[in-house]
């Protein structure tokens, strides 16, 4: 831990273990120098007077020393002993068992202590790190959000000081109780925004131009394939290959329009799967359908066949993929990446793992955008939460989950209500695939302050409605695809999201919300950290 050089910790020890009523030895100088005391000024008295005087008042003092003390203890034992004094003066016993209060009060005490100069040094390394010019040995500057961060720790320690100091008062137990009132004054982050990171770990996409990458992406909808193209841009860049995709996003891709202008014959000449199980995550029927855009491919094979018997995909690192898939092949494919478990981290970063100047590789267009905020102030406001409520299918996936994530209409409005009172939002934007029957009785639970809380849904298309004119003017409205990334823009613009667990739709819109800086310390998933109060038997 990083200290300022002009403060000592050792100094202090030192300075705490120096008894306070220590006193150095008189030295000779002190002793030389007694001629100038006080007493030296006295008159001097005649010798007689002096020692019969001197003798008187040693008796006195004598007699006085002796029946002191002797009526002390007479008095002690007759009145009861150590029991007859007050506790704040009775002298600490030998024995912890013969006085159990003061032994909880001297450990409550160094207890105290220990916390006290934990606190210090946390203070000193605040201090370092917050210092203009920062001390040599400091660490990085520090954020905002880790001043913040630091501060509260420092707030909690002093609650702990203060619940140790008064743990010895309070009945029963030594420790204070959850309901302790100390923690009523403890600040929380509430649903401010969370900031973006300074630093990114990236890595620059430079590919060589006669090398691609044939992108595939199978399994699922429009959430699971994007997942997948991130993936699959990843591996691009760490390969140094062109993705071959049907889409164009700068000059590291390529449509597939373009590849078929660039080369003669189309093929994929390796094919070197990431999924061992079953191969690339391709069926046979979508192997016919590459052959049948006459695209050739020689044998499929697998990067790690041992996979094959795993249940869940193992983590792979850098240093596990780039032996397996460099190659001189001009194209290279590596089939479904959607259940890749590769450098889960680095993708998961705000921004990606990818150098590039955007908030995100992978974003709305602008029209979708436009359309999306022109929505949010038409309707909603600058201040709303958003829920992705799944409903679809979900009962039986969430079922034969270890921990289902399918919660009843009115649990779930439990734990809607929760956040509401949390980010203080007047209207809840509602993305759902839910009925109306199941929609309409969340609407009639979610009640706060004897205020219904509104839930918004998109409505139909209308000529007359303007938000979205500018999708049918450029012949995209009514588009599924372009309406599910609608609905995303949507929630990842909100103040709070909540999201549905396990779910590649809300996993997306956290991917923009953490990229776009506009992740909140309320975000989670529906009744996080719960399990539905009432789930089903299996079929």
């Amino acid at each position: 831990m990083d200290r300022e050089p002009s403060v000592s910790d050792e100094d202090d020890d030192l300075e705490t273990l120096v008894p306070q009523n220590h006193t150095k030895p008189p030295s000779p100088t002190s002793r030389s120098r007694s001629s100038f005391s006080v007493s030296a000024l006295r008159p001097a008295l005649p010798s007689s007077a002096a020692s019969l005087g001197h003798a008187l008042w040693s008796r006195r003092y004598l007699l006085l020393f002796v029946s002191l003390p002797v009526l002390f203890i007479v008095l002690f034992f007759s009145l009861g002993g150590a029991s007859s004094l007050p506790a704040s003066i009775r002298l600490p016993s030998a024995d912890p068992a013969a006085d159990p209060a003061a032994s909880r009060m001297r450990e409550a005490e160094l207890h105290a202590l220990y916390l006290l100069r934990s606190q210090r040094s946390g203070l000193l390394s605040l201090f370092n790190r917050t210092a203009s010019p920062a001390p040599a040995n400091a660490s990085t500057p520090i954020s905002l959000s880790d001043l913040q961060a630091a501060l509260l720790s420092q707030i909690k320690i002093n609650r702990e000081i203060q619940a140790a100091l008064l743990s010895t008062h309070h009945s029963g137990a030594g420790n204070a109780t959850e309901e302790d009132p100390l923690d009523l004054d403890l600040p929380g982050p509430g649903c401010r925004r969370k900031e973006l990171p300074y630093n990114r770990r990236t890595i620059q996409w430079n590919p060589k131009k006669d090398r691609f990458l044939f992108a595939i992406c199978v399994s699922g909808q429009m959430s699971n394939h994007l997942i997948c193209l991130e993936k699959h841009i990843f591996f691009a860049a760490l390969l140094g290959r062109i993705l071959v995709l049907p889409s164009s996003i700068d000059k590291v891709v390529i449509t597939y329009r373009e590849f078929l202008e660039k080369r003669k014959k189309v093929s994929i000449d390796q094919f070197i799967c990431y999924a061992a199980s079953p191969p690339c995550f391709m069926d046979e029927d979508y192997v016919k359908k590459l052959k049948g855009l006459g695209i050739s491919m020689g044998k499929i094979e697998a990067a790690w066949p041992e996979d094959a018997k795993l249940k869940e995909p193992k983590k792979r690192f850098v240093g596990d993929i780039t032996p397996k898939f460099t190659t001189e092949a001009e194209v290279l494919a590596i089939g479904d990446m959607f259940y890749a478990d590769a450098e889960e981290e680095w993708l998961m970063q705000p921004g990606g793992p990818l150098a590039h100047k955007c908030k995100t590789l992978i974003q709305p267009s602008r029209l979708i955008m436009l359309t999306a905020q022109r929505f949010v102030q038409t309707f909603l406001g600058g201040n709303y939460i958003a829920l992705h409520f799944r409903r679809h299918g979900f009962l039986k996936f969430c079922n034969v989950k270890k921990e289902s994530c399918f919660f009843p209409i009115p649990q779930a409005a439990e734990c809607i209500l929760r956040i509401v009172e949390k980010a203080n939002a007047p209207v809840i934007y509602l993305s759902t695939d839910a009925l109306e029957s199941e929609t309409n009785l969340l609407q009639s639970l979610v009640v706060f302050n004897d205020r219904q809380v509104p839930l918004v849904k998109r409505p139909v298309h209308q000529n007359s409605e303007k938000w979205d004119a500018l999708l049918y003017r450029n012949h995209m409205g009514g588009d599924a695809q372009v309406e599910a990334m609608l609905d995303k823009t949507i929630c990842a613009l909100s103040n709070v999201f909540i999201g549905s667990s396990g779910s590649t739709f809300t996993e997306d819109i956290f991917r923009l919300r953490r990229s776009w800086g506009s992740m909140s310390y309320c975000d989670e998933y529906l009744c996080q950290g719960q399990l539905p109060n009432y789930i089903a038997e299996q079929d």
